[in-house]
């Protein structure tokens, strides 16, 4: 399955340059491994898409709504922070 999402201009960069290896987004779609990622760089400013484009394959996906490692209350003063490696 292709996904299509919209990415700001600083996120989009990280990734093309390979620094970021890892997209963080809020789970109200399903995504599963082997499905395709296309990013769409989007300009806030003018309020559309620039040209760039990036396609990357899903090797997968870790949903926290479930994930009770911590207490509420610290998670709610912390949040979480995502590794990648």
């Amino acid at each position: 399955m292709t996904h299509e999402k919209k990415i700001l201009p600083e996120y989009f960069q990280k990734i093309f340059d390979g620094e970021k290896t890892f997209e963080l987004r809020l789970a109200d779609w399903q995504c599963s491994p082997g499905d395709i990622l296309v990013l769409r760089e989007w300009d806030e400013d003018k309020k559309e898409y620039t040209e760039r484009v990036l396609e990357k394959t899903v090797t997968y996906v870790l949903k926290t709504k479930d994930i009770d490692f911590w207490p509420k209350e610290a998670v709610e003063k912390f949040g979480y922070q995502i590794i990648s490696f």
